[in-house]
């Protein structure tokens, strides 16, 4: 049943572990969030304002130009620097970097500071190589408002030329192994998830976030935010294509760009927000890319994760490797979907070379995963490139992880070890942004992700795997926040509720939503 979507702030201002939880003001704009701090947070259910000329201001227009591009191969080491977080301030309004995150005022002369920190590049819909120069025409004075400026510029499309670079070494390859086929029959699915109040319980990252991380971490906009738990009583939170200080809205971009960045929470009551305690950093302040990329379009333009686990002192991040963004929003082409492992709380990162799914003709159904361990395997829940594809599944031992012979596929009502380029779906639907939760307590699979179609992220339940699943229940739909993606399962949601977050393309940060859950 659709149900409006209730934006709850609290009723007073809290601090919680050094997370701002605060209410709007009466003359705030609505849903819009202003921190404890007094700072303005975003409105992800804001829409653009109709009002004014029915012409856009500038027209920019641009034209391919090709550009050769070398590329040393294999890949260069992943960047390990690290830096020790310092506590942060008592004071949850106090910068803890102030040097780095407050800008100088200007002198009367009008200089002052404007640096930002390093990186290069840009994701989103358009991703690095952009105009260098071009010519523009139309209307340049105030008093002719009406008429649109034009602008006609050169649109870098890189043209990748693999080089020779330092050789890498390679651990070995793990030993073939030769998984039997196995009957996996469908199981009956469970009743639906009634679905009854969602609320947007609070903004998590950017400016006027109630974790601040604009100003703790130069994390200005970012994605995702994908939960699980690392250890008892602790979850990892990572996020994908983040920026720092130069990022604006609407959407990615900016020059401090880093493909994705981790935190740590010990949060125990989502009620009120989810605060985030640390995160891993390359130097004073700065959230660290974990995964690297090498951010050239056309080869590797960024790299980004796509779920996380633990198992026993490791933990795991499925991945994928993207090509190249399209020029059909909400779609992309990847280079393959893989495994990486940390054994350092997630301080550093390793990609595993070997476990790796290729996307060889644009067809391979595991390049979005999402894994979640369960019993003696661990299940590969995945889906193409892009946001238009079917939900495969596929499993593994757990002391297996690595070694991709070992996998079986769900085919035709069987475990198979061949059945990678041929999987039966399991969820045939339009999704996008993957997140599978077990709740072993209840026997119960949980399973969100965008529809695209139907614009909504929606809930399916299994009690297998393999199905048969629930038709899907909305949880949040665009009418209510018309650039929503992601909704990924908090680890410690209950039966009565589930929280995930959310992500919103204009406003590019993440939320906490919270669902009540019945029946």
């Amino acid at each position: 049943m659709y149900r409006r979507i209730a934006v709850s702030l609290g009723a007073l201002a809290v601090t919680v572990s050094g997370s701002i939880v605060a209410a709007p003001p009466a003359s705030a704009a609505p849903g819009a969030p202003i921190n404890a701090c007094g700072e303005t947070g975003f409105d992800p259910s804001a829409v653009a304002d109709a009002g004014g000329s029915p012409l856009p201001g500038n027209i920019d227009i641009r034209y391919p130009w090709p550009q050769l591009v070398t590329v040393p191969v294999p890949d260069p080491p992943q960047d390990r620097t690290r830096v020790a977080q310092d506590p942060l301030p008592a004071d949850p309004c106090a910068d803890p970097c102030p040097d780095l995150t407050d800008p100088a005022p200007e002198s009367p002369d009008g200089s002052g500071s404007s640096g930002s920190a390093g990186g290069s590049g840009s994701s989103g819909s358009s991703s690095s190589g952009s105009s260098s120069s071009g010519s523009s025409f139309g209307s340049t004075g105030s008093d002719d408002s009406s008429v649109p400026r034009f602008s006609i510029a050169p649109d870098i499309e890189p043209i990748p030329i693999p080089v020779p670079g330092p050789a890498q070494p390679l651990p070995p390859a793990p030993a073939p192994e030769a998984p039997p086929v196995e009957p996996a029959p469908v199981t009956a699915a469970p009743p639906a998830a009634t679905v009854g109040a969602t609320t947007l319980v609070a903004q998590l990252t950017g400016p006027g976030s109630i974790n601040r991380t604009d100003k703790r971490w130069q994390v200005d906009g970012t994605d995702l935010g994908i939960t699980w738990e690392s250890k008892p009583g602790e979850v990892s939170i990572v996020f994908g294509d983040t920026f720092g200080a130069d990022w604006a809205p609407p959407g990615a971009n900016g020059d401090d760009w880093r493909s994705n960045v981790l935190g740590h929470s010990t949060d125990t009551d989502l009620s009120d927000g989810l605060t985030i305690d640390s995160m891993v950093q390359d130097s004073r302040c700065h959230a660290a890319e974990i995964l690297g990329s090498r951010k050239i379009k056309n080869w590797e333009t960024t790299t980004i994760p796509t779920s996380g686990f633990a198992i026993g002192e490791r933990q795991y991040l499925s991945y994928m490797s993207v090509r190249r963004w399209s020029i059909v929003p909400g779609m992309w082409y990847t280079n393959y979907g893989g495994i990486a492992y940390s054994d350092d709380d997630g301080s550093t990162w390793t990609k595993d070379p070997y476990a790796r799914w290729e996307n060889i003709f644009g067809l391979n159904n595991f390049q979005v995963a999402g894994m979640v361990p369960a019993g003696d395997h661990v299940y590969l829940f995945g889906t193409p490139n892009g946001r238009l594809g079917s939900v495969a599944v596929a499993r593994t031992p757990k002391d297996q992880l690595l070694n991709k012979t070992a996998y079986q596929y769900w085919v035709d009502g069987q475990w198979t070890p061949v059945g990678e380029s041929r999987p039966t779906p399991i969820v045939r639907d339009t999704a996008a942004e993957l997140s599978v939760r077990y709740d072993e307590s209840r026997g119960l699979w949980q399973m969100s992700y965008l529809d695209t179609v139907a614009g909504a992220v929606v809930l399916r339940q299994a009690t297998s795997p393999q199905g048969t699943w629930t038709a899907g229940v909305p949880l949040v739909r665009s009418a209510d926040y018309p650039k929503m993606y992601g909704g990924f399962i908090h680890p410690w949601s209950t039966a009565d509720d589930l929280y995930f977050t959310m992500s919103e393309w204009d406003s590019y940060n993440v939320y906490l939503v919270r669902a009540e859950l019945g029946g």
